[in-house]
Protein backbone atom coordinates (compact mmCIF):
# COMPACT_ATOMS: atom_id res chain seq x y z
CA UNK A 1 0.00 0.00 0.00
CA UNK A 2 1.43 3.40 -0.96
CA UNK A 3 1.42 6.30 1.48
CA UNK A 4 -1.42 8.01 -0.39
CA UNK A 5 -3.47 4.81 -0.29
CA UNK A 6 -2.82 4.67 3.44
CA UNK A 7 -4.02 8.25 3.87
CA UNK A 8 -7.14 7.50 1.86
CA UNK A 9 -7.84 4.50 4.09
CA UNK A 10 -7.44 6.68 7.17
CA UNK A 11 -9.82 9.28 5.73
CA UNK A 12 -12.45 6.60 5.20
CA UNK A 13 -11.99 5.35 8.77
CA UNK A 14 -12.69 8.86 10.06
CA UNK A 15 -15.79 9.15 7.88
CA UNK A 16 -17.06 5.79 9.11
CA UNK A 17 -16.52 6.93 12.71
CA UNK A 18 -18.72 9.97 12.03
CA UNK A 19 -21.51 7.78 10.69
CA UNK A 20 -21.25 5.33 13.58
CA UNK A 21 -21.52 8.17 16.09
CA UNK A 22 -24.78 9.20 14.46
CA UNK A 23 -26.29 5.72 14.85
CA UNK A 24 -30.03 6.38 15.13
CA UNK A 25 -30.78 3.56 17.56
CA UNK A 26 -28.10 4.76 19.95
CA UNK A 27 -29.45 8.31 19.62
CA UNK A 28 -32.96 7.20 20.57
CA UNK A 29 -31.68 5.25 23.57
CA UNK A 30 -29.83 8.38 24.69
CA UNK A 31 -32.95 10.48 24.18
CA UNK A 32 -35.25 8.18 26.15
CA UNK A 33 -32.71 8.12 28.99
CA UNK A 34 -32.30 11.91 28.97
CA UNK A 35 -36.00 12.75 28.54
CA UNK A 36 -38.06 9.75 29.68
CA UNK A 37 -41.63 9.47 28.50
CA UNK A 38 -44.21 10.08 31.23
CA UNK A 39 -46.32 7.09 32.32
CA UNK A 40 -49.04 6.09 29.89
CA UNK A 41 -52.56 7.18 30.87
CA UNK A 42 -54.87 4.34 31.84
CA UNK A 43 -56.48 3.11 28.65
CA UNK A 44 -54.38 5.48 26.58
CA UNK A 45 -52.49 4.53 23.43
CA UNK A 46 -49.03 5.33 22.11
CA UNK A 47 -48.51 6.32 18.47
CA UNK A 48 -44.92 5.95 17.22
CA UNK A 49 -44.26 7.97 14.06
CA UNK A 50 -40.74 8.18 12.60
CA UNK A 51 -39.90 10.52 9.73
CA UNK A 52 -36.61 10.91 7.87
CA UNK A 53 -33.63 9.03 6.49
CA UNK A 54 -32.99 7.44 9.88
CA UNK A 55 -36.65 6.60 10.51
CA UNK A 56 -36.46 2.76 10.44
CA UNK A 57 -33.59 2.53 12.94
CA UNK A 58 -35.10 5.15 15.23
CA UNK A 59 -38.49 3.45 15.15
CA UNK A 60 -36.97 0.03 15.78
CA UNK A 61 -35.34 1.26 18.97
CA UNK A 62 -38.54 2.98 20.10
CA UNK A 63 -40.55 -0.20 19.48
CA UNK A 64 -38.10 -2.14 21.65
CA UNK A 65 -38.68 0.37 24.44
CA UNK A 66 -42.47 0.55 23.90
CA UNK A 67 -43.47 -2.92 22.62
CA UNK A 68 -47.19 -2.36 23.14
CA UNK A 69 -47.52 0.75 20.97
CA UNK A 70 -50.89 1.11 19.25
CA UNK A 71 -49.31 2.16 15.94
CA UNK A 72 -45.75 2.23 14.54
CA UNK A 73 -45.07 4.01 11.26
CA UNK A 74 -41.78 4.92 9.57
CA UNK A 75 -41.42 7.11 6.49
CA UNK A 76 -37.98 7.06 4.89
CA UNK A 77 -36.39 7.49 1.45
CA UNK A 78 -36.49 4.97 -1.38
CA UNK A 79 -32.78 4.14 -1.04
CA UNK A 80 -33.16 2.94 2.56
CA UNK A 81 -33.68 -0.81 2.20
CA UNK A 82 -34.17 -1.49 5.91
CA UNK A 83 -36.89 -3.85 7.08
CA UNK A 84 -38.83 -3.51 10.31
CA UNK A 85 -41.01 -6.30 11.65
CA UNK A 86 -44.28 -5.22 13.22
CA UNK A 87 -44.24 -1.71 11.76
CA UNK A 88 -45.68 0.06 8.76
CA UNK A 89 -42.74 1.15 6.60
CA UNK A 90 -43.30 3.61 3.76
CA UNK A 91 -40.72 5.01 1.34
CA UNK A 92 -40.80 8.31 -0.53
CA UNK A 93 -38.78 10.56 -2.81
CA UNK A 94 -35.83 12.66 -1.68
CA UNK A 95 -34.69 15.37 -2.36
CA UNK A 96 -37.62 15.93 -4.75
CA UNK A 97 -41.08 15.01 -3.34
CA UNK A 98 -43.09 12.36 -5.16
CA UNK A 99 -46.51 10.71 -5.13
CA UNK A 100 -45.30 8.10 -2.65
CA UNK A 101 -44.44 10.92 -0.27
CA UNK A 102 -47.88 12.46 -0.71
CA UNK A 103 -49.46 9.12 0.24
CA UNK A 104 -47.12 8.80 3.22
CA UNK A 105 -48.05 12.29 4.41
CA UNK A 106 -51.72 11.37 4.16
CA UNK A 107 -51.10 8.27 6.27
CA UNK A 108 -49.30 10.31 8.94
CA UNK A 109 -52.20 12.74 9.07
CA UNK A 110 -54.68 9.86 9.39
CA UNK A 111 -52.84 8.50 12.42
CA UNK A 112 -52.60 11.93 14.04
CA UNK A 113 -56.33 12.41 13.57
CA UNK A 114 -56.94 9.24 15.61
CA UNK A 115 -55.06 10.46 18.67
CA UNK A 116 -57.05 11.74 21.66
CA UNK A 117 -56.11 13.64 24.80
CA UNK A 118 -55.73 10.31 26.61
CA UNK A 119 -53.11 9.13 24.10
CA UNK A 120 -49.54 10.19 23.42
CA UNK A 121 -47.66 10.67 20.16
CA UNK A 122 -43.92 9.93 19.99
CA UNK A 123 -42.28 11.60 16.98
CA UNK A 124 -38.84 10.42 15.85
CA UNK A 125 -37.48 13.05 13.47
CA UNK A 126 -34.35 12.94 11.32
CA UNK A 127 -32.96 14.74 8.30
CA UNK A 128 -34.73 14.39 4.97
CA UNK A 129 -38.19 14.47 6.50
CA UNK A 130 -39.04 17.72 4.77
CA UNK A 131 -39.03 16.29 1.24
CA UNK A 132 -40.39 12.90 2.32
CA UNK A 133 -43.73 14.25 3.54
CA UNK A 134 -45.18 16.73 1.04
CA UNK A 135 -48.54 17.79 2.42
CA UNK A 136 -49.52 20.82 0.35
CA UNK A 137 -52.51 22.94 1.38
CA UNK A 138 -55.63 22.82 -0.81
CA UNK A 139 -55.03 24.38 -4.21
CA UNK A 140 -51.35 23.47 -4.42
CA UNK A 141 -50.48 20.37 -6.44
CA UNK A 142 -47.65 17.97 -5.77
CA UNK A 143 -46.14 19.02 -9.10
CA UNK A 144 -46.09 22.63 -7.89
CA UNK A 145 -44.42 21.53 -4.64
CA UNK A 146 -41.81 19.57 -6.60
CA UNK A 147 -41.18 22.58 -8.82
CA UNK A 148 -40.70 24.78 -5.75
CA UNK A 149 -38.28 22.26 -4.31
CA UNK A 150 -36.26 22.22 -7.53
CA UNK A 151 -36.07 26.02 -7.46
CA UNK A 152 -34.95 26.10 -3.83
CA UNK A 153 -32.25 23.48 -4.46
CA UNK A 154 -30.90 25.26 -7.54
CA UNK A 155 -30.88 28.75 -5.99
CA UNK A 156 -28.04 28.04 -3.56
CA UNK A 157 -30.18 28.62 -0.45
CA UNK A 158 -29.06 27.10 2.84
CA UNK A 159 -31.22 24.55 4.67
CA UNK A 160 -32.76 27.12 7.01
CA UNK A 161 -33.83 29.37 4.13
CA UNK A 162 -35.26 26.43 2.20
CA UNK A 163 -37.19 25.12 5.17
CA UNK A 164 -38.54 28.57 6.00
CA UNK A 165 -40.26 28.51 2.61
CA UNK A 166 -41.29 24.85 2.74
CA UNK A 167 -43.01 25.33 6.10
CA UNK A 168 -45.37 27.87 4.63
CA UNK A 169 -46.71 25.48 1.98
CA UNK A 170 -47.26 22.40 4.14
CA UNK A 171 -49.90 21.04 6.52
CA UNK A 172 -47.27 19.12 8.54
CA UNK A 173 -44.18 21.34 8.65
CA UNK A 174 -43.57 24.31 10.94
CA UNK A 175 -45.55 22.81 13.83
CA UNK A 176 -48.29 21.37 11.65
CA UNK A 177 -47.65 17.88 13.02
CA UNK A 178 -48.37 19.09 16.56
CA UNK A 179 -51.50 20.97 15.50
CA UNK A 180 -52.88 17.87 13.79
CA UNK A 181 -52.05 15.65 16.80
CA UNK A 182 -53.83 17.93 19.30
CA UNK A 183 -55.20 17.33 21.86
CA UNK A 184 -52.75 14.41 22.28
CA UNK A 185 -49.39 15.45 23.76
CA UNK A 186 -46.37 15.10 21.44
CA UNK A 187 -42.91 13.95 22.54
CA UNK A 188 -40.33 14.43 19.81
CA UNK A 189 -36.77 13.07 19.61
CA UNK A 190 -34.68 14.72 16.90
CA UNK A 191 -31.51 13.63 15.11
CA UNK A 192 -30.12 16.88 13.71
CA UNK A 193 -28.82 17.30 10.17
CA UNK A 194 -28.81 21.08 10.59
CA UNK A 195 -25.69 23.04 11.46
CA UNK A 196 -26.30 24.86 14.73
CA UNK A 197 -29.10 22.40 15.55
CA UNK A 198 -31.99 24.80 15.05
CA UNK A 199 -34.92 22.46 15.77
CA UNK A 200 -37.15 24.55 13.53
CA UNK A 201 -35.06 23.57 10.51
CA UNK A 202 -34.73 19.82 11.12
CA UNK A 203 -37.15 18.18 8.64
CA UNK A 204 -38.76 21.65 8.40
CA UNK A 205 -39.76 21.54 12.07
CA UNK A 206 -42.95 19.44 12.23
CA UNK A 207 -43.04 19.61 16.03
CA UNK A 208 -41.79 23.16 16.64
CA UNK A 209 -42.82 26.68 15.73
CA UNK A 210 -42.05 27.85 12.19
CA UNK A 211 -38.85 29.67 11.28
CA UNK A 212 -40.69 32.61 9.79
CA UNK A 213 -43.91 33.83 8.24
CA UNK A 214 -45.42 33.81 4.79
CA UNK A 215 -44.07 37.33 4.36
CA UNK A 216 -40.58 36.05 5.19
CA UNK A 217 -41.00 33.27 2.63
CA UNK A 218 -41.96 35.77 -0.06
CA UNK A 219 -38.92 37.89 0.79
CA UNK A 220 -36.65 34.83 0.63
CA UNK A 221 -37.95 33.83 -2.79
CA UNK A 222 -37.65 37.37 -4.12
CA UNK A 223 -34.12 37.81 -2.79
CA UNK A 224 -33.09 34.50 -4.34
CA UNK A 225 -34.47 35.69 -7.68
CA UNK A 226 -36.93 32.81 -8.03
CA UNK A 227 -40.24 34.46 -7.03
CA UNK A 228 -41.39 34.92 -10.63
CA UNK A 229 -40.52 31.29 -11.43
CA UNK A 230 -42.43 29.98 -8.42
CA UNK A 231 -45.74 28.30 -9.39
CA UNK A 232 -48.69 30.67 -9.34
CA UNK A 233 -50.63 28.53 -6.85
CA UNK A 234 -47.82 28.87 -4.31
CA UNK A 235 -47.42 32.60 -4.86
CA UNK A 236 -51.18 33.06 -4.38
CA UNK A 237 -51.12 30.94 -1.21
CA UNK A 238 -48.26 32.91 0.31
CA UNK A 239 -49.89 36.24 -0.55
CA UNK A 240 -53.09 35.07 1.17
CA UNK A 241 -51.33 33.61 4.22
CA UNK A 242 -49.31 36.72 4.97
CA UNK A 243 -52.47 38.45 6.23
CA UNK A 244 -53.65 35.52 8.39
CA UNK A 245 -53.34 35.14 12.17
CA UNK A 246 -52.95 31.74 13.85
CA UNK A 247 -53.54 30.30 17.32
CA UNK A 248 -50.44 29.57 19.42
CA UNK A 249 -48.82 26.21 18.72
CA UNK A 250 -49.79 23.49 21.25
CA UNK A 251 -47.00 22.49 23.61
CA UNK A 252 -44.65 19.68 22.59
CA UNK A 253 -41.57 18.21 24.26
CA UNK A 254 -38.58 18.28 21.89
CA UNK A 255 -35.28 16.54 22.67
CA UNK A 256 -32.13 16.69 20.52
CA UNK A 257 -30.51 13.22 20.42
CA UNK A 258 -27.70 13.51 17.84
CA UNK A 259 -25.83 16.10 15.78
CA UNK A 260 -22.98 16.90 13.40
CA UNK A 261 -20.78 18.15 16.25
CA UNK A 262 -20.97 14.82 18.06
CA UNK A 263 -19.86 13.08 14.87
CA UNK A 264 -16.89 15.43 14.50
CA UNK A 265 -15.84 14.61 18.05
CA UNK A 266 -16.03 10.91 17.21
CA UNK A 267 -13.82 11.54 14.16
CA UNK A 268 -11.27 13.24 16.39
CA UNK A 269 -11.24 10.25 18.74
CA UNK A 270 -10.74 7.85 15.83
CA UNK A 271 -7.93 10.00 14.44
CA UNK A 272 -6.09 9.79 17.73
CA UNK A 273 -6.63 6.03 17.85
CA UNK A 274 -4.95 5.52 14.47
CA UNK A 275 -2.04 7.82 15.29
CA UNK A 276 -3.12 11.13 13.74
CA UNK A 277 -3.19 14.54 15.41
CA UNK A 278 -6.73 15.85 14.94
CA UNK A 279 -8.18 19.33 15.12
CA UNK A 280 -11.79 20.33 14.58
CA UNK A 281 -11.41 23.42 12.40
CA UNK A 282 -15.09 24.22 11.96
CA UNK A 283 -18.50 22.72 12.64
CA UNK A 284 -20.07 25.35 10.38
CA UNK A 285 -18.61 24.83 6.91
CA UNK A 286 -21.61 26.34 5.17
CA UNK A 287 -22.45 28.67 2.32
CA UNK A 288 -21.31 28.54 -1.28
CA UNK A 289 -19.11 25.58 -2.15
CA UNK A 290 -16.47 27.91 -3.65
CA UNK A 291 -16.05 29.73 -0.35
CA UNK A 292 -15.91 26.41 1.50
CA UNK A 293 -13.14 25.22 -0.82
CA UNK A 294 -11.19 28.41 -0.04
CA UNK A 295 -11.46 27.67 3.69
CA UNK A 296 -10.13 24.16 3.21
CA UNK A 297 -7.33 25.33 0.92
CA UNK A 298 -6.28 27.98 3.43
CA UNK A 299 -5.76 25.22 6.00
CA UNK A 300 -3.86 23.10 3.48
CA UNK A 301 -1.46 25.96 2.76
CA UNK A 302 -1.03 26.98 6.39
CA UNK A 303 -0.49 23.53 7.89
CA UNK A 304 2.04 21.36 6.07
CA UNK A 305 2.77 19.39 9.27
CA UNK A 306 1.18 15.93 9.75
CA UNK A 307 -2.37 16.40 10.94
CA UNK A 308 -6.02 15.48 10.45
CA UNK A 309 -8.15 18.59 10.07
CA UNK A 310 -11.88 18.10 10.55
CA UNK A 311 -14.84 20.09 9.25
CA UNK A 312 -18.59 19.71 9.44
CA UNK A 313 -21.44 21.55 7.81
CA UNK A 314 -23.57 21.72 4.72
CA UNK A 315 -22.52 23.79 1.73
CA UNK A 316 -24.64 24.94 -1.19
CA UNK A 317 -24.16 24.80 -4.95
CA UNK A 318 -25.63 27.15 -7.52
CA UNK A 319 -26.50 25.06 -10.54
CA UNK A 320 -25.29 26.48 -13.83
CA UNK A 321 -25.10 23.27 -15.87
CA UNK A 322 -26.92 20.04 -16.54
CA UNK A 323 -24.44 17.55 -15.09
CA UNK A 324 -24.77 15.21 -12.12
CA UNK A 325 -23.19 15.65 -8.75
CA UNK A 326 -23.69 16.99 -5.26
CA UNK A 327 -22.22 19.54 -2.90
CA UNK A 328 -19.68 17.10 -1.41
CA UNK A 329 -18.48 15.88 -4.80
CA UNK A 330 -18.16 19.44 -6.06
CA UNK A 331 -16.34 20.58 -2.93
CA UNK A 332 -13.83 17.73 -3.22
CA UNK A 333 -13.28 18.41 -6.90
CA UNK A 334 -12.78 22.15 -6.36
CA UNK A 335 -10.23 21.46 -3.63
CA UNK A 336 -8.33 19.13 -5.98
CA UNK A 337 -8.49 21.62 -8.84
CA UNK A 338 -7.14 24.55 -6.84
CA UNK A 339 -4.78 22.82 -4.40
CA UNK A 340 -1.22 24.17 -4.56
CA UNK A 341 1.90 22.12 -5.06
CA UNK A 342 3.22 21.24 -1.60
CA UNK A 343 6.13 19.31 -0.21
CA UNK A 344 3.58 17.13 1.54
CA UNK A 345 1.13 14.37 0.77
CA UNK A 346 -2.53 15.07 1.41
CA UNK A 347 -5.99 13.57 1.04
CA UNK A 348 -9.29 15.40 1.30
CA UNK A 349 -12.62 13.65 1.88
CA UNK A 350 -16.04 15.28 1.83
CA UNK A 351 -19.11 13.15 2.38
CA UNK A 352 -22.75 13.19 3.41
CA UNK A 353 -23.36 11.09 6.50
CA UNK A 354 -26.55 9.75 4.89
CA UNK A 355 -24.48 8.07 2.20
CA UNK A 356 -26.02 10.06 -0.61
CA UNK A 357 -24.81 13.29 -2.16
CA UNK A 358 -27.35 15.02 -4.38
CA UNK A 359 -29.27 12.89 -6.90
CA UNK A 360 -26.43 10.33 -7.19
CA UNK A 361 -25.42 7.01 -5.66
CA UNK A 362 -22.24 8.50 -4.18
CA UNK A 363 -21.79 9.93 -0.68
CA UNK A 364 -19.16 12.42 -1.85
CA UNK A 365 -15.56 12.42 -2.99
CA UNK A 366 -12.03 11.55 -1.83
CA UNK A 367 -9.28 13.45 -3.65
CA UNK A 368 -5.50 13.84 -3.54
CA UNK A 369 -2.72 15.37 -5.62
CA UNK A 370 -3.13 12.61 -8.20
CA UNK A 371 -6.82 13.25 -8.83
CA UNK A 372 -6.42 15.68 -11.72
CA UNK A 373 -3.81 13.57 -13.56
CA UNK A 374 -6.08 10.52 -13.24
CA UNK A 375 -9.05 12.43 -14.66
CA UNK A 376 -6.93 13.74 -17.54
CA UNK A 377 -5.59 10.25 -18.23
CA UNK A 378 -9.17 9.08 -18.56
CA UNK A 379 -9.64 11.62 -21.37
CA UNK A 380 -11.83 14.00 -19.37
CA UNK A 381 -11.63 17.79 -19.08
CA UNK A 382 -12.10 18.56 -15.39
CA UNK A 383 -12.67 22.29 -15.92
CA UNK A 384 -15.44 21.70 -18.46
CA UNK A 385 -17.07 19.04 -16.31
CA UNK A 386 -17.04 21.30 -13.27
CA UNK A 387 -18.52 24.19 -15.26
CA UNK A 388 -21.40 21.84 -16.13
CA UNK A 389 -21.81 20.81 -12.47
CA UNK A 390 -20.75 17.32 -13.55
CA UNK A 391 -18.55 16.52 -10.57
CA UNK A 392 -19.81 12.93 -10.50
CA UNK A 393 -18.42 12.17 -13.97
CA UNK A 394 -15.11 13.85 -13.13
CA UNK A 395 -14.59 11.98 -9.87
CA UNK A 396 -15.74 8.72 -11.42
CA UNK A 397 -13.09 9.14 -14.12
CA UNK A 398 -10.44 9.56 -11.43
CA UNK A 399 -11.71 6.72 -9.26
CA UNK A 400 -12.38 9.24 -6.50
CA UNK A 401 -16.08 8.82 -5.66
CA UNK A 402 -16.92 8.05 -2.03
CA UNK A 403 -19.33 5.11 -2.22
CA UNK A 404 -21.13 3.87 0.91
CA UNK A 405 -24.78 3.10 0.05
CA UNK A 406 -27.49 4.56 2.29
CA UNK A 407 -26.30 4.69 5.91
CA UNK A 408 -29.68 4.99 7.60
CA UNK A 409 -28.72 8.19 9.39
CA UNK A 410 -28.10 11.84 8.57
CA UNK A 411 -26.25 14.55 10.51
CA UNK A 412 -25.27 16.67 7.50
CA UNK A 413 -21.78 16.51 5.96
CA UNK A 414 -18.29 15.92 7.32
CA UNK A 415 -14.88 16.58 5.80
CA UNK A 416 -11.35 15.60 6.70
CA UNK A 417 -8.06 16.90 5.32
CA UNK A 418 -5.17 14.59 6.22
CA UNK A 419 -1.68 15.95 5.64
CA UNK A 420 1.52 13.90 5.80
CA UNK A 421 5.14 14.89 5.08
Amino acid sequence: MTQIESLRTQARLLFDAAVTAADPARAVRHGFAHTPLPPQNSGGRTFLIAIGKAAPSMLGEAMAAIPDAHAALAVTHHENDATLKGAELLRAGHPVPDEAGARAAQRVMELLAEATENDRVVALISGGGSALLPAPPPGISLADKARLNDLLLSAGLDIVQMNLVRQQVSLLKGGGFVRLAAPAPVFAYLLSDVIGDDLRAIASGPTVSPIGTATDAITTLRTAGIWDMTPESIRNHLETQKDQTFDPLPDATNTLVGSNRLSLEAMAEEAQRIGLTPRIVSDALIGDVNDAADQVLAELIARPEPTALLFGGETTVKLAGTGRGGRNQELALRVALRAPELNARWVFLSGGTDGRDGPTDAAGGVVDAGTLPRIAAAGQDVTALLANNDSYAALAAGGDLLMTRATGTNVADVQTLIISP
